[in-house]
């Protein structure tokens, strides 16, 4: 199993998904966020997930929860990071927190290190332009939940190098994972169309057509979808969707991309989907 040291920034879904996925193909992880309290939230569910992810295998050779647990460093400390090979970035979809988070990732870590942005719809090209390492910047959007989805979409940014390319397709081949490689556009393919079925399937439910298990049966009986769009939208989180598509209508500025109002009304209430307990479901 490789060594390689690989840092993940922000311990929210993603970063919790992506820190299990590279701890359980034998990474050594340093997961940060400025926040402990997430961390030790980030510790609790890789753990939960672990032990579930036990009682669900086939096989019996898994490594126990201990030693793979044992392979992340939990820390709010980004000065760790000096000896990573390898970032992925997956803090919240904002440009002026990717944009400070890039620029001091690109002041820490040593030359050779390749950062990958997790983003839905932010430019990985305008974010690399605030390093001095623009070739050694791509995005990596992972599928949730990362330890079992097994392909990612990887995009290619404008100065992106064939190298840099090539070290990401070692490292996703070391945590079993193919990959699509697209161009640098926000959305790039899977957002800029999934979040235009869950916008309208939001439109759907505002507008008294359907209700939200009546949308979602459709996509899934009728077009043989494993999940609905609004149940993808409570798995993602409401306030992520409703800050892509912010993205996305500022970037394109097509009035295709304007957020439901229902959408909206439901984030101002708190209501964020699996990880509030409440959105277009109810979640124990």
């Amino acid at each position: 199993m490789s060594q390689q040291i690989v840092g993940v920034v922000g311990a929210g879904v993603m970063g919790i998904g992506v820190a299990h996925n590279l701890a359980q193909t034998g990474h050594s992880v340093i997961l940060v966020d400025i926040d402990q309290t997430i961390l030790v939230h980030a510790k609790a569910e890789i753990s939960k997930n672990l032990r579930m992810q036990r009682m669900l295998s086939k096989t019996k050779d898994m490594e126990s929860s201990d030693t793979i647990l044992n392979r992340i460093t939990f820390t709010t400390d980004y000065g760790l990071l000096t000896d990573a090979d390898f970032v992925i970035e997956n803090a919240t979809e904002k440009w002026e927190i990717k944009k400070q988070i890039h620029s001091l990732l690109d002041e820490i870590c040593p030359s050779h290190a390749v950062f990958a942005i997790n983003t839905s719809a932010i430019s990985i090209t305008r974010l690399a332009a605030v390093t001095k390492r623009p070739a050694q910047i791509l995005g990596i959007h992972f599928m949730n939940p990362v330890p079992l989805k097994p392909v990612v979409e990887v995009i290619r940014g404008f100065h992106t190098s064939e190298e840099t390319i090539t070290v990401t397709q070692r490292l996703l081949t070391a945590m079993n994972k193919q990959w699509v490689i697209v161009n640098d556009y926000p959305g790039f393919v899977s957002n800029r169309i999934s979040h235009l079925f869950m916008n309208e399937a939001a439109f759907v439910v505002q507008d008294q057509v359907a209700t939200p298990k009546d949308v979602d049966d459709i996509f899934v009986k009728c077009y043989g979808h494993t999940m609905g769009p609004l149940q993808t939208a409570d798995l993602i989180g409401l306030d992520t969707v409703v800050q892509t598509l912010d993205v996305l209508y500022q970037s394109y500025q097509d009035p295709k991309f304007r957020c439901c109002p229902l959408l909206q009304k439901m984030v101002d209430a708190g209501l964020y989907g699996r990880k509030s307990g409440k959105g277009f479901y109810t979640y124990a």
